[in-house]
């Protein structure tokens, strides 16, 4: 009896001991009492269930998971549903953790706001969005803030994920987590510099509310401002400022965040910077991308977006097996996503495999002709750098959807004409003023009321009409050019095009329509012939006009009235002119081409010194003859020998020649030195 009466005593003294660490925060010690209580009473529920709760706060998730699992028939749903849905929710089990809150019998306040985690993680963002505005409609408490901020964050990921208009929700941005959420939608939404004016508010606002704590560092606050520089260096990059960007995203990566989310998304983007370049810091950068936890910290998009670059990277750095294993997998995961297939065909580019290339690309066509479209103009690009115009031209031409766009007819028509096949490129344009026709058709409901046609429409008309006409093909281009003046019969410069080519083809007719151009009274243009010719193009300026003299102002009056004739002078006869003597009709003509031209007279010397090829003298060869030397032996001198040249004569070494037009005190001067040289050898 007395041990029996020992243990509820003891059992009241360890509650007391549970309630006493639990008001203080020792969770541990709350922990060994509850396990001593319930070795007095392992079927207590109550300590079954403030087991569990420590064990939570302590962080053991998964002990106390399995003190429930293991606990089941006395602790139900009912008792414990939030505990077990935050236990899966912190062990990344989201969908069971979504299960067991909707399995719960009452749905409390707090399996509410668990379910609104849930939801974001799952990107069930419409939901979540209402479970935050039923929250905050129906709880008043100090949390109010907290569930604002989720409430900003999920419209910011709606408007960067699926791009939906963010909505105004009338927040008060006193905050920087409301200020950053803010700048987030509104990147979503391409408005970039809005963006950084709430970034740079962000900053300015953590500062303020950091600094008020003295216990928290210059680090502590450089560390909690990460985030929004992360996010200032990724507006940077969009904008194309990529040094800045560079060198933020490197900043921030030196601090060394304890956050692996954001390691990886900054080593992502410096990757993306990288490109084909510096694939050995990119290397070293995308080691960050597969730090533990990352999967559970990014979004499905942002997660797929690394693996996408991974891919790209290994392509670069030439590991071709990497590179189809990475696209394989993650053409696997998301079967209809373009990238992963034109991953693999780029692969098989590099690697000179083109055929294969456009193969792989035609299958994913057919078998997704949803996206039949980019895939298609990715093989035409293919066969265009293999040569193969025509076949591009085919594989273009059969995408629907995209036949009557203006720069789909440019590109069908410019590649025609480079091949010289005039019909197709006329059939390109035929096909695509009927779609227009047929279009027109459609919206009018068979109204019998004339109406005008698009100015797309009437461009691809005027083009058709133009092209026609450059390459001759007048009667064609006339039933064009009636549909535009029938548009619009004030077009002059159709109505002439249209006369110019009847001319060629009905002469009778063009005189016709001649009658409606306008007169030549209404044809003046205005122009302000002093402004033009003042122009920046202009190759004529007029002079201005001085202030004109009394004489000089009559003259100009006087030249308005009579133009008096200016009087030719005679012109000057030469000195030797005999008027007995008839001229010489050639005499206009230069004397080499004159017909009684016989040539330079020889053995008239010139001195040319400066003229030829290098190193070498167009001295008369009778100077260079030996022979004629007084000091020269009468026989040539033996092979390999050199032949004395005498000092006095006139032969200059070619180093020493001068140029013609040399200076005079430089000739004389040479002429002294070849006074002063008599002696010879």
């Amino acid at each position: 009896k007395m041990a029996a009466a020992a243990g509820p005593a003891a059992a009241a003294g360890l509650w007391s001991e549970v309630n006493r660490c639990g008001q203080n925060g020792d969770f541990a010690r709350a922990l060994k009492s509850v396990n001593k209580i319930l070795q007095i009473n392992k079927d207590d529920v109550t300590a079954l269930q403030c087991k569990v709760v420590c064990l939570i706060q302590n962080g053991n998730f998964k002990e106390a998971l399995g003190v429930i699992n293991t606990h089941t028939k006395l602790l139900t749903s009912d008792v414990i549903a939030f505990e077990k849905a935050y236990c899966e929710y912190r062990l990344n089990r989201i969908e069971s953790a979504l299960k067991t809150i909707q399995s719960a019998s009452q749905q409390t306040d707090k399996l509410k706001e668990l379910y609104g985690q849930v939801l974001y993680r799952l990107e069930r963002y419409d939901d979540c969005l209402a479970a935050y505005r039923d929250l905050i409609r129906n709880s008043q408490d100090e949390y109010e803030e907290e569930r604002k901020t989720n409430l900003s964050a999920v419209v910011a990921a709606q408007s960067t994920w699926e791009k939906v208009v963010p909505e105004d929700l009338g927040l008060r941005e006193a905050t920087y987590e409301l200020c950053y959420n803010s700048a987030c939608a509104l990147i979503g939404q391409g408005n970039l510099n809005e963006a950084m004016k709430k970034l740079q508010k962000a900053e300015e606002l953590c500062r303020q509310s950091l600094s008020e704590d003295s216990d928290v560092t210059e680090e502590d606050i450089e560390a909690e401002l990460a985030i929004i520089h992360g996010q200032m260096a990724y507006i940077m990059q969009l904008q194309g400022r990529t040094e800045d960007a560079l060198q933020l995203y490197n900043q921030i990566i030196k601090l060394k965040p304890t956050d692996v989310g954001l390691l990886a998304v900054i080593a992502n983007n410096i990757i993306t910077i990288n490109k084909d370049q510096n694939v050995f810091d990119s290397k070293k950068k995308v080691k960050l991308t597969n730090a533990e936890g990352v999967e559970h910290k990014l979004s499905k998009k942002q997660l797929q977006a690394i693996e996408f670059n991974k891919a790209l990277l290994a392509m670069y750095t030439n590991q071709a097996e990497q590179c189809r294993k990475l696209s394989a997998s993650l053409q696997s995961q998301s079967p209809e996503h373009l990238l992963p297939v034109l991953i693999q065909a780029a692969q098989l580019c590099r690697e000179k495999q083109h055929a294969k290339a456009v193969g792989l690309l035609q299958d994913f066509a057919d078998q997704h002709p949803a996206n039949a479209a980019e895939i298609k103009l990715t093989m035409a690009q293919l066969k265009i750098a293999q040569g193969s115009v025509t076949k591009a031209c085919m594989i273009l031409r059969s995408i629907e959807e995209l036949q009557h766009k203006p720069g789909m007819v440019s590109a069908l028509v410019t590649m025609y004409s480079h091949e010289e096949d005039i019909d197709s490129a006329i059939e390109v344009f035929t096909q695509a003023i009927q779609w227009y026709q047929q279009y027109q058709a459609r919206t009018n409901h068979g109204c019998c009321v004339f109406q005008p046609k698009s100015p797309v429409h009437l461009s691809l008309i005027r083009e058709a009409a133009n092209f026609k006409l450059k390459h001759g093909r007048k009667k064609e281009a006339i039933s064009d050019l009636e549909e535009l003046w029938k548009q619009n019969p004030k077009d002059v410069h159709t109505l002439a095009q249209l006369i110019s080519a009847y001319s060629l083809v009905d002469p009778e007719k063009a005189k016709v329509l001649s009658k409606h151009l306008p007169s030549s009274d209404t044809m003046s243009l205005k122009v302000d012939v002093d402004a033009l010719e003042n122009s920046h193009g202009a190759t004529y300026v007029r002079k201005k006009a001085g202030k004109l003299t009394g004489d000089n102002q009559q003259k100009e009056q006087g030249q308005g009235e009579v133009k008096k004739k200016k009087k030719k002078k005679k012109g000057k006869l030469p000195k030797n002119y005999d008027p007995k003597v008839t001229p010489d009709p050639e005499r206009w003509l230069p004397m080499r081409e004159r017909s009684y031209y016989r040539g330079r007279k020889k053995g008239k010397k010139k001195d040319q010194v400066g003229k030829g090829t290098q190193g070498s003298t167009t001295t008369g060869s009778s100077e260079l003859d030996a022979s004629r030397t007084a000091s020269s032996p009468p026989t040539s001198p033996r092979p390999g020998s050199g032949a004395a040249v005498s000092a006095t004569s006139n032969v200059i070494p070619p180093r020493h020649q001068k140029p013609a037009g040399a200076p005079a005190t430089k000739k004389k001067q040479q002429q002294k030195k070849k006074k002063g040289a008599k002696g010879g050898w």
